[in-house]
């Protein structure tokens, strides 16, 4: 697969991915998921199957992985050691944790990290971040609430001039 066909692929498997995690997050068995992190112990009084229950988890979350990794090898029609590497392993960490929840808005934060990163490395290839990058690099780093927060101050401003 190559260009835009590859990318819409992924997109829509993506979006089939979260529809179905989304149906299962809101399904009794999501709750007792959360019953499961919330209080393991009182889960087992109520009689839930606690041990299935996480097996299943890991096991869909296993195959959601390894779907990833598919669509990977598909769209770059290359699977090198650099896959496998801390690298790689770090970034997805980073993203998870802008993530941090199931909101659909928090999950734009990987997406503006990733863009941030590519658009940083053609404007600095060699050296990365320097003290000649662009001011809203710096200052968009330590804004109050990263980039979403300047998004929303501003539509805070925006409707308060407006009203």
């Amino acid at each position: 697969m190559f260009g835009k066909t590859a990318y819409l692929y992924c997109l829509l498997v993506t979006l089939a991915c979260w529809w179905l995690v989304r149906r299962m997050v809101y399904s009794p068995f999501g709750a007792s998921l959360t019953g499961v992190r919330e209080n393991n112990v009182r889960m087992h009084a109520v009689g839930a199957p606690v041990y299935l229950r996480l097996v299943v988890a890991y096991t869909i979350s296993a195959a959601l992985a390894g779907l990833a990794g598919a669509l990977l090898t598909q769209t770059t029609q290359f699977v090198g050691l650099k896959v496998l590497g801390f690298e790689l392993s770090g970034e997805l960490m980073v993203m998870l944790i802008l993530a941090e929840s199931a909101h659909l808005r928090r999950l734009c934060r990987p997406l503006i990290y990733l863009v941030a990163q590519d658009y940083l490395a053609k404007q600095f290839p060699s050296t990365g971040i320097s003290a000649s990058a662009p001011c809203w690099c710096w200052w968009s780093c330590f804004a109050r609430g990263g980039l979403l927060g300047i998004v929303d101050i501003a539509v805070a401003r925006v409707r308060r001039w407006l009203t």
